[in-house]
């Protein structure tokens, strides 16, 4: 019976430990020390990740030509980057659209999220190089 108080009590305190985290006010050696901010990502390859993911940012039936994008810039909204592709397109029913513009989400490596710009979006100042 001793032996079980002498468990539970030793669990009860080795539990109470593990809840103090770094604002805690024990002393500092006994919290958690506070987690580190993941490190950046590196800026990605946008040419290369479009030309190998180009269904990712255009419908294939729409023959998507002439790929320009822009330098990959921190994203506001995450740890990712984005990024702004243009390209030549066709509508559904074979017409040319002309250039139609994207903005494009990469978070490691892949291409999470693309939309069309607006007139408001930051694309249009962008310089863009040929994929």
């Amino acid at each position: 019976m001793v032996r079980a108080a002498l468990i539970a009590g030793g669990a009860l305190l080795l539990g109470s430990c593990a809840i103090a985290d770094s604002r805690s006010q024990l002393p500092e050696f006994m919290r958690a020390k506070a987690s580190e901010p993941a490190p950046p990502e590196p800026p990605p390859n946008v040419g290369e990740l479009v030309r190998t993911n180009l269904d990712s940012v255009f419908v294939a039936s729409s023959y998507p030509r002439q790929v320009r994008v822009s330098p990959p810039r921190g994203d506001l909204h995450g740890p990712g980057w984005t990024a702004c592709v243009q390209a030549e397109l066709t509508s559904a029913t074979g017409r040319p659209l002309g250039a139609q513009t994207y903005r494009i989400t990469i978070s490691r490596g892949v291409i999470t999220d693309r939309r069309r710009v607006d007139a408001d979006d930051t694309c249009a100042s962008e310089s863009f190089q040929p994929i």
